[in-house]
């Protein structure tokens, strides 16, 4: 019996290998989508299952002001500094993706639902905005930042 599970475990490896439902928790390089220069590095941590992000490191372009404050959010994050803002929240596993949460974009204070995909064996990550349809939306891809 013990064997049996041995070999349903190593032909199943291959098949989890392939899914790429690597967790999206860690450290994720941003990309302005102008220039495609880096924008900031974000923590994605996993509260027992429940995803969310904060901004721990920004990279201004020439002329940008050191300690950025989201103008156009509202409500308690109104003026804040982005560094330190939580950014991404209540994300949810749903098959290969995580879903059911929410993004803001500090530069325009909007608030965005999204959907996580980890690709490359959670290399990178397709992080998709969209209001209404997940169709009518962008993504960007974030890039993991190894320890």
């Amino acid at each position: 019996m013990r064997l049996a599970a041995i070999v349903l475990l190593t032909l199943a490896a291959p098949t989890l290998a392939q899914t790429g439902s690597s967790s999206p928790a860690g450290l994720w390089q941003t990309f302005d989508d102008d220039t495609h220069a880096p924008k900031a590095l974000v923590e994605i941590v996993d509260h027992t299952g429940v995803l969310s992000g904060r901004i721990v490191k920004l990279f201004p372009a020439p002329g940008d002001k050191l300690d950025p404050r989201c103008k156009e959010c509202a409500g308690e994050r109104h003026d804040q500094p982005v560094l330190g803002m939580t950014i991404l929240w209540n994300f949810r596993r749903d098959g290969d993706a995580w879903d059911g949460g929410e993004i803001l974009d500090p530069e325009d204070g909007h608030v965005y639902r999204a959907i996580l995909h980890p690709r490359d064996g959670g290399k990178t990550l397709d992080v998709h905005g969209y209001i209404g349809m997940p169709l009518l939306g962008r993504s960007q891809m974030w890039t993991r930042v190894n320890p």
